[in-house]
């Protein structure tokens, strides 16, 4: 590729390959690129795509097997550390120290960087006034919340001024008012110190933001151009759908397997199509669909990614267990098989959550919160970081005790059963909680045992969870080695082992593309109407869409309660006719910040 005189960085054919026991995986392959300085570039692809790799060689901490790499003009692979002393970069997971204090990792990140004492007081009081973390330099930086980690991470990369600075997914993790803030420092950085910035983002919306985007697959770019460029060439192939007889959850199903669909997303009360194909004689027709409404939409820059990398246009007919047991006659389920009979028992409250408190100490992480979940709900459980939800879902799911109040899972009080409770569970953790040195299969010998299966039963579940997540190509590699998507699937099958009544998924979509989450809530969505009732926690606000009810917390008590639709009405306005949950979501959390309560 010709290098240009405004390229930051300059690739050209760059290949490297790692070596997993019985297998060598190309995370590179023959790849040229040119980055051009003084704006946004974003790195999206899906999971596996090499993203993360040309990131750790462009910062020197990776060597290629072959090719040229040049980063403000220095060889990456000659003098690497001479990379390392220009560049401001921030890894997965924000790269802090955690048992040190805020202030103690700054001065950290200054000492790498040989950054004189004389010279860091007035960079210190920059950094912490943007970020905000200036009354939190004595905590420690495992105490913050992880949209604290966040700006603490990003304000460590810019301890010494950088020309260039690399950010690996940010933003997974955090919630949309901490991914607004670190969006306005980065922008308030580009203005002040004119530096370039290469992002990776598994959040395409922030892609959108971006001056020009990278699109990676199987080690290999597919496209690079500004994000309208994208979105072009998707013109007259998006639609939003609607159904006064279908839910949404139904109209998504039927509509994502109508001849000529790619994609059918729930998109808040109407369900966003992507055409195989553009539609220029009028509109796409869809036969036996009751009271359909069709109408052109604007693309979004995520169509675009789905178009070039869905292999497969019809939705997968997802069955929910391929086995009966004693107790349950659980057949293979879909959202096909019921979409004619919705008649789960809604009316019967399988979670009952009434007045609970969590004390720390003399800290109260949550404050009287009552809700109740009924049978077959998806209810979501929505917070900033540090509002108290994650500690709320942990108490539910008996893994840590009430200090007051009540709470009962299937009938049982989880203070005086919680054993008896936890067997209807299926638990999926933030970041899986798979055990890293064991293959898929031996983490699935080790959870189904954990769930009590044996013997032949216990074959049948494991076969199914093969089969079900195809997951038999990587059957004998260690769950760290696993791409980020499939690390995902491992962990969904390991809580439906035992074929729960109530599952539990705690950030299940966080860092994985959108191909993963589109295949993770047709999983799910199925689950419910298969009579499953599912309580989840997500930082992606679209797919809060997805949940009947939700719960939105901010200092540990409750902001608001209800559907998707009576929360997003709350804030129409004629400026913002057709508010989306993220406009919800900021909207409440700034209310109560200007009550005077941070949330």
């Amino acid at each position: 590729m010709k290098n240009t005189p405004e390229a930051i960085i300059q690739l050209n054919n760059i290949s490297l390959s790692f070596t997993l026991p019985g297998r060598t995986i190309t995370a590179l392959d023959n790849i040229s690129l040119n980055v051009k300085a003084g704006q946004i570039t974003g790195l999206i692809g899906p999971d596996g795509a090499g993203k993360t790799t040309l990131m750790r060689l462009l910062s020197g901490l990776l060597k290629p097997d072959s090719g040229q790499a040049t980063v403000l003009g220095i060889d990456v692979v000659k003098n690497p550390q001479e990379i390392q002393s220009v560049i401001g970069y921030m890894p997965q997971r924000f790269g802090l120290y955690e048992d040190l204090t805020v202030q103690e990792n700054m001065d950290l990140y200054a000492d790498l960087h040989n950054i004189p004492v004389s010279q860091r007081a007035s960079r210190y009081e920059k950094l912490l006034s943007m970020s905000q973390m200036a009354p939190f330099t004595s905590r420690l930086a495992g105490k913050l919340s992880g949209g604290m980690k966040q700006k603490l991470g990003l304000a460590c990369a810019l301890v010494s001024p950088p020309r260039l600075l690399i950010l690996d997914e940010p933003t997974v993790g955090v919630d949309p008012v901490s991914r607004r803030e670190l969006w306005q420092i980065i922008n308030q950085m580009l203005q002040e110190e004119h530096i370039s910035v290469l992002m990776s983002t598994a959040y395409l919306d922030e892609a959108e933001r971006c001056d020009d985007v990278i699109l990676m697959h199987e080690g290999r770019i597919l496209d690079q151009a500004s994000p309208d460029d994208f979105s072009e060439k998707m013109h007259n192939r998006t639609f939003l759908a609607h159904s006064e007889a279908l839910s949404k959850r139904h109209l998504q199903f039927r509509l994502s397997r109508e001849p000529g669909v790619l994609d059918a997303l729930i998109d808040n009360d109407d369900i966003h199509l992507v055409m195989q194909e553009p539609v220029t004689d009028g509109l796409p027709v869809f036969k036996d669909i009751d009271n359909l409404t069709i109408h052109p939409t604007r693309p979004h820059f995520e169509d675009a990614f789905i178009a070039l990398l869905k292999k497969n246009p019809v939705a997968k007919n997802t069955s929910i267990a391929t086995t009966n047991s004693e107790n349950k006659d659980k057949t293979a389920l879909s959202i096909e098989d019921t979409s004619n009979n919705v008649s789960n028992d809604t009316t019967e409250s399988i979670i009952k959550v009434d007045k609970v408190v969590r004390r720390f100490g003399d800290f109260y992480a949550v404050k009287g919160i009552s809700f109740e979940v009924k049978k077959g709900e998806i209810f979501g459980l929505l917070g900033a970081n540090g509002a108290g939800k994650s500690t709320l879902f942990r108490m539910l799911c008996g893994l840590l005790p009430v200090s007051d109040g009540r709470v009962e899972v299937a009938g049982h009080n989880l203070r005086t059963a919680s054993a008896t409770a936890r067997a209807h569970i299926g638990y999926m953790a933030q970041r899986f909680s798979l055990y890293t040195n064991l293959t898929i299969k031996q983490n699935l010998m080790f959870f189904s045992k954990a769930y009590g299966l044996r013997g032949k039963k216990q074959q049948e579940r494991i076969q199914w969870a093969l089969d079900e997540f195809e997951l038999q190509e990587y059957l004998n590699t260690n769950s760290n080695d696993l791409p980020l998507g499939y690390k995902q699937r491992l962990a969904f099958a390991a809580a439906l082992m035992h074929e729960p009544d109530i599952l539990f998924l705690d950030e299940p979509t966080s860092g994985v593309d959108p191909l993963a989450r589109r295949e993770f809530w047709q999983r799910t969505n199925a689950l419910a109407e298969s009579g499953v009732t599912v309580l989840v926690t997500t930082h992606f606000m679209d797919e809060a869409n997805y949940c009947d009810r939700l719960i939105i917390m901010a200092s540990g008590t409750e902001l608001a309660t209800g559907s998707p639709e009576e929360l997003r009405s709350r804030f129409k306005s004629e400026q913002n006719p057709q508010p989306s949950m993220e406009d919800t979501f900021i909207a409440l959390v700034e209310s109560k910040t200007q009550q005077g309560q941070p949330s």
